[in-house]
């Protein structure tokens, strides 16, 4: 394998672990936002507590792409900030928004007579609902843009083929089909680490979401073959057909699992999932970072500098897994069996949020 494959696998990787792990943070605040019905606090507060100690730490992987990125393919990077400016800086915002909205919140003050966030913690509660709903449908448009060919990068210089490409009907179904799979990770997972009736709202709003994931891609796939049809023939190819084909039992693993309460089941499918669809769309794409006209192979740094890349990520990542997988273990190890009905009597004061 040569050095500027190796790297571009790592990145692929990076990018998948950030879609599992922030993908189902930026799903919680969806599905924070939709809390409705009697349970409505309760659920809010399973969200702040299953994503409060680790969601800033899952942003570490975006981080690893993007240096990953703009080190190994640097004409790519600035081919990309160029030509994804606006969606990029609304991703940055995002970002930052729906981490100081979930903090801001969870250290307002407390209403009395509702129990639960004064207005001002309302209102910090809509920014973080409308927050992590835009942002992942930003970033499935962003792929979406790459891929479709519309981004063209011609001796340098950056253009567009006709409107906006992150705006394009492909990349605005994978947009939205983005949503629906942060969606659907959030809800398995939240059914999985709950317990009793929250359990059971978790897992109908899983359903929910893993029919919509159903129908977008029965939307996405014709808007493929008629607006990427590269990619199309990358996705049937002998590389990438297993991968996606693995994904697709994997989503029928989880759909079954959650039909038969068996939450541990549907999580691990649905990781796999949620991995073999964007590995398979990484796969697909290969050898192009942006479709036609910027290649791997093309973009890449200097060899020393790729080489110096894969020599030190071990080393790194001997630092980063056992630090996060300590992480997890201490507060993802049980059940959110404390997330009672807060009483009337005894208002809560303390804040949701352990961490972050």
């Amino acid at each position: 394998m040569q050095a500027e494959t190796g790297v571009a696998a790592v990145a692929l990787v990076a990018l998948i672990a950030y879609a599992v792990l922030a993908g189902a943070d930026f799903g919680g605040g969806i599905w924070d936002a939709f809390a409705r019905g009697p349970r409505a606090a309760r659920q809010r507060d399973a969200v702040a507590h299953a994503m409060g100690p680790v969601w800033e730490a899952n942003h570490v992987w975006l981080i690893f792409v993007v240096v990953l990125l703009f080190t190994g393919f640097p004409s790519a990077y600035a081919a990309l900030s160029v030509g994804l400016f606006v969606p990029f800086h609304l991703v940055l915002l995002g970002i930052i928004l729906r981490g100081a909205a979930f903090v801001f919140r969870a250290y307002s003050p407390q209403s009395a007579r509702t129990v639960g966030p004064g207005r001002g913690g309302r209102r910090w509660g809509a920014v973080f609902g409308v927050a992590s709903t835009v942002t992942p449908v930003l970033l499935g448009m962003c792929l979406g843009a790459v891929s479709s060919g519309r981004l063209r990068v011609i001796d340098g210089v950056v253009s567009a083929d006709g409107p906006a490409p992150w705006l394009a009907p492909v990349s605005l179904a994978m947009g939205a089909f983005a949503l629906a799979v942060c969606a659907y990770l959030a809800a398995v997972y939240l059914a999985n680490e709950t317990e009793g009736e929250l359990r059971d709202d978790f897992r109908r709003r899983a359903l929910w979401a893993g029919t919509a994931t159903v129908a977008l891609s029965v939307l996405v796939l014709p808007l493929l073959h008629a607006q990427a049809p590269h990619l199309w023939r990358g996705l049937l190819s002998a590389r990438a057909a297993p991968v996606v084909g693995a994904g697709g039992v994997a989503a029928l693993l989880s759909g079954w699992a959650l039909l038969r309460h068996r939450f541990r089941l549907a999580r691990a499918a649905t990781v796999i999932q949620t991995a073999c669809l964007l590995g398979g769309w990484g796969i697909a794409q290969y050898p192009y970072l942006i479709y036609p006209d910027v290649t791997v192979h093309a973009a890449a740094a200097p060899a020393p500098t790729l080489r110096f890349v894969l020599w030190s990520l071990p080393f790194g990542l001997a630092l980063l897994l056992p630090s996060l997988s300590y992480l997890f273990r201490v507060f993802k190890g049980g059940h959110l069996s404390v997330l009672d009905p807060p009483s009337a009597e005894a208002p809560r004061t303390e804040p949701v949020v352990d961490g972050g």
